[in-house]
Order: C-alpha cells, then sequence, then structure tokens
C-alpha cells in the first residue's frame, strides 16, 4: 500500500494539503467559484458602496436646508434581500467545494455535475444546522445578557447607586462583554467541522454540532488557528476595500476606472481567499477523522469495495495519508 508523506497536524499541514488539492483541479474549483465564491465577494465588497448611494438618494436638498428622510422600510427591504442573497451562495459554496475538496482528498474522480448535484441534497441539511446552531447561539447570548440584568436589578434592590456612566459599570460591561466573546468563540471552534459534516455524513440539525465537537477534540487550537488566520484575513481584507471603494464613488464616479480596478483586485483575492478557507476547514475535518482512527477504516472499506475482486498491482493500491501530531 503506498503511503503520501506524513503531514503534521497544525495550520500549515492543512493549508498545504488544501493547495494541493485545489492546485490538483484548479478548473474545477475556478468554475466552482465563478458561480458561487465571486458575486459573493462583489456583493461584500460593493454593498457599502450601494448602501451609501441608496442613503443619498433619500436626501432631499432644499435652498437653504437639507432634509434627510431615509425611507425605514426600503433600506430593511434591501438588508433582508442582501442577507438572503449572501446566506444562499455562502451555501452553495459550501456545499459544492466541500464535496470536491472531500472526493480530491481521497484521489477521487472531480467534476462539477456531481459538486452541483450535491447542493440538491446538501442545501435543506445546512440550513437546518446553521439554524440550530444560531439558537444555541442566540440562546447563550440571551443567557448573559439577562444574568448582567439580573445582577445589576439585584445591586439596585440592595440600595446599590448604579451610574450608568460610571468606570465601574462600564468595566462590568466590558469584562461580561468578553466573558460571552470567548464563550461563543468556543462554541464556534467546536462546531467549525459542522458544515463539513453535513455535507460528507448527510447528517443535519443539531446532530452535526454533537459530531464536530467530539471530532475536534485534540485539534481545537489548530481549529482557532484556522478560524483566526482566514477570519482576519477576510475580515481586513473586505474592510480595506469596501472603504477604499466608497473612496472612489465619493471622488471620481462609478465610472472611474480606479474604480474599476479596486473591485476586480478586491474580488479576485476575497474570492481566493473563501476558496482556501473552505478547503482548508475540508482538510481539517478529515485530518480530525485521522486523528481519530476514523480516515484509515474509511480507506479499507473502499479499497475492499471497489477492489475486492482485481488483482493486487501498483496501479491500483489506493493512496493513504499519514498524519502526525505537531
Amino acid at each position: 500500500m503506498s503511503t503520501a508523506p506524513a503531514h503534521t497536524l497544525n495550520l500549515c499541514g492543512v493549508l498545504f494539503e488544501a493547495k494541493r488539492i485545489v492546485d490538483a483541479h484548479s478548473r474545477h474549483f475556478l468554475a466552482l467559484s465563478v458561480v458561487f465564491l465571486l458575486p459573493l465577494s462583489f456583493s461584500l465588497i460593493i454593498f457599502p458602496t450601494l448602501q451609501l448611494s441608496l442613503t443619498r438618494s433619500y436626501v432631499v436638498s432644499t435652498q437653504f436646508f437639507v432634509f434627510d428622510t431615509p425611507d425605514i422600510q426600503q433600506n430593511l427591504t434591501v438588508h433582508l434581500l442582501y442577507s438572503l442573497f449572501v446566506y444562499i451562495f455562502f451555501l452553495g459554496a459550501i456545499a459544492t467545494i466541500t464535496y470536491s475538496t472531500c472526493h480530491g482528498f481521497y484521489g477521487r474522480p472531480v467534476n462539477i455535475f456531481p459538486a452541483m448535484k450535491s447542493l440538491i441534497y446538501s442545501f435543506f441539511p445546512l440550513v437546518s444546522t446553521t439554524i440550530a446552531a444560531q439558537l444555541i447561539l442566540s440562546l447563550i447570548s440571551l443567557t448573559f445578557l439577562l444574568f448582567f440584568t439580573v445582577i445589576i436589578k439585584m445591586g439596585e434592590n440592595l440600595g446599590f447607586d448604579t451610574n450608568y456612566n460610571s468606570n465601574y459599570f462600564m468595566a462590568s460591561f466590558a469584562f461580561m462583554s468578553a466573558a460571552l466573546g470567548l464563550c461563543l468563540i468556543y462554541f464556534q471552534v467546536n462546531w467549525s467541522l459542522a458544515c463539513v459534516i453535513v455535507v460528507a455524513e448527510s447528517k443535519w440539525g443539531f446532530e452535526p454540532l454533537r459530531r464536530s465537537s467530539y471530532l475536534v477534540k485534540g485539534m481545537r487550537s489548530v481549529s482557532l488557528a484556522l478560524m483566526l488566520f482566514f477570519g482576519v484575513m477576510i475580515g481586513f481584507w473586505v474592510w480595506m476595500n469596501s472603504n477604499d471603494v466608497m473612496h472612489f464613488d465619493a471622488v471620481d464616479g462609478w465610472r472611474s476606472w480606479p474604480f474599476g480596478v479596486q473591485v476586480v483586485i478586491g474580488t479576485s483575492l476575497l474570492t481566493l481567499l473563501l476558496l482556501q478557507n473552505t478547503a482548508a476547514i475540508t482538510v481539517l475535518y478529515m485530518y480530525c477523522k485521522a486523528l481519530h482512527g476514523e480516515l484509515a477504516i474509511e480507506i479499507v472499506e473502499e479499497f475492499a469495495r471497489e477492489y475486492v475482486s482485481l488483482p493486487f498491482d501498483d496501479e491500483k493500491v489506493p493512496h493513504v495519508v499519514t498524519v502526525v501530531p505537531a
């Protein structure tokens, strides 16, 4: 049985393997990126400018005064439609790219039509899983808020004067916010593999969250590093390009060539970051399964199913990935 070089279970090992899979099927992942990630990236960069233009269209000028009369209902409708657009394309990218990365990791053929077909079976399970995760996170946030409110009310009932502008109150609020943030990050790290599990194992609802918490044990540091690495890079890139695009709109207008160049460059690099992020999370899922001894079992079962009636030779020996702890 041929064995690939051992990969270290750290951030660099995950990024290297994800890049190898994407480069090996570059045309396939390019097609998926154009369909799902490119519109998503374009909308993330251009939406602040679009929002600014819509706000300006509601300004009514007179000879001496300028009255700002925003249409709240129309703004809400635009934001809801934009959120729905981002959500649909995000789930489409997760389903198809995860499916393709899994097949590329195993060395199976990677085709565009099976990848698109996987979206049909994975879309609604992904919706149910994301709703389940958001429900739990919302309940946790509400619990923290209620706890903080109860503490304040108990202090007031005991005769303490609550000054909402005091340094003590602000420090207490900052402490509770930091505790809530750490708690939410902890759950995000434990659930980082949930969407991959939905696509790869056909689970949905709360089950992928539980399964992800099991698989990520021993790899939480890698999951956190991956989340921080791409979170910081994607967040900074979106913020920087959005500000630049808004500046071009204010100074030169939509038709200026710097505006077009900025949008093209920003959208292209953001698409690449989102693609590598999705592929890296899928590779992390594979490494977590290898760490728990599940990946070797799957390879043996697939080998026995596909080659049970064939003679053993070098061309029909499966490709096994070996991983070692960092």
